[in-house]
């Protein structure tokens, strides 16, 4: 090894963010390995690289003893005055060993490390560059579908889609682009691994705090979101402007920023509810698009009895329940729907069971004036 290859680690070092010092002493480790398996083991060897010329040598250390048990670790008491009178025994003497043909192994060594080196510096980048951003809206091509896997391509890496993240419906086709929200970031023996999702909440939160610049500029808080992906959605907003209407800047003029959402989501329906501190109140407006008539909770036990007109009972649960799902996940409340006509069998219930049945109807009799008789 010369100048030049320390020029070449220098280089790498301006390109790719990797510490020349970082890799010098990789292949410092290298070499060292090298030449105890090429050369016969010694447990006091270390390859040293001068920095300035990038000359690579192999020193030894031998111990300074009375009595020499082992030539390849210890050396003489005697021999080590004849280097250097000051030696006493116990002190340390090192030595240079570097075979002749050294250099051969050392250039291989070097590149092999220097690669294996670059190649893990690149992961650990990126491993820190997406761990960091998980929630966040990444974009990318659609280079291959395996086993329902859709594999996106992200420039000097990719992402991965499982089926559990896809949306129902949807078609992947190679060469699309696709947006998603990083769910999960893991390191693995091949580099780290993106897992995406165009399901999660987050998804849905991301793509308002884009359209919306209320919400990504905080005057606008998104305080809940709610969502069967593909169908249907909620989502909570307060506006810590009293001039600013939450939900209007959310829906945008005409429309145009809800509808750039529901665009991206195929369609998904999104109920946009003004959040309210009052859980009665916010319970009563996330039950859209269906009117409550009152709403009585159980704080302790986080219950919500929602009581609707006849004629909505059937649009405030939804179908298959999917209102009154969407409406407990929203608010963290159990929601307990009735129509009036329940509730008024079961108040005159409770009132039965309170003060019992009716008393028969009393029938006053005359009265019988007696004096005459």
């Amino acid at each position: 090894m010369n100048t030049e290859f320390l020029r070449a680690l220098r280089d790498l070092e301006k390109e790719r963010g990797i510490s020349i010092e970082l890799l010098i002493s990789a292949v410092e480790a290298a070499l060292l390995s090298a030449y105890k398996r090429n050369f016969g083991s010694s447990q006091n060897a270390r390859v040293e690289i001068d920095r300035e010329t990038g000359e690579c040598r192999v020193l030894t250390q031998r111990l300074v003893v009375e009595t020499v048990c082992d030539p390849r670790e210890e050396i003489s008491l005697e021999e080590a005055k004849k280097i250097d009178p000051r030696y006493e025994a116990g002190d340390t003497l090192e030595f240079e060993v570097t075979p002749r043909d050294f250099g051969r192994i050392a250039a291989q060594t070097a590149k092999q490390v220097v690669v294996q080196r670059i190649r893990e510096a690149e992961r650990n980048m990126i491993y820190e560059a997406y761990a960091s951003r998980e929630g966040d809206i990444i974009t990318g091509t659609i280079q291959r579908v395996e086993q329902r896997h859709v594999h996106i391509e992200l420039g000097k890496t990719e992402a991965v889609l499982p089926p559990s993240e896809q949306m129902p419906g949807e078609r992947y086709r190679q060469g699309d682009r696709i947006r998603a929200c990083i769910l999960e970031v893991r390191k693995t023996t091949r580099g780290p691994q993106i897992v995406v999702s165009r399901t999660h909440h987050n998804f849905l939160r991301r793509l308002f705090e884009i359209e919306v610049p209320e919400l990504h500029d905080g005057v606008v808080e998104l305080k809940a979101v709610a969502r069967e992906a593909g169908v249907r959605s909620k989502i909570a907003v307060y506006s810590r402007d009293p001039n600013v209407d939450p939900v209007g800047a959310c829906v945008g003029p005409k429309g145009t920023r809800v509808q750039a959402v529901v665009n991206e989501l195929r369609n998904e329906k999104i109920d946009i509810i003004r959040w309210d501190p009052d859980p009665s109140r916010f319970v009563a407006e996330a039950l859209s698009p269906a009117k409550a008539v009152a709403v009585e909770t159980w704080d302790e036990e986080k219950i919500a009895r929602v009581i609707v007109p006849d004629n909505q009972l059937s649009l405030a649960i939804g179908r298959e329940g999917q209102n009154a799902r969407l409406v407990a996940k929203l608010t963290g409340w159990r929601i307990d729907i009735k129509s009036e006509s329940q509730m008024e069998e079961i108040y005159a219930k409770e009132y039965e069971d309170l003060y019992g049945k009716e008393e028969e109807e009393y029938i006053e009799e005359p009265e019988v004036d007696f004096s005459e008789a």
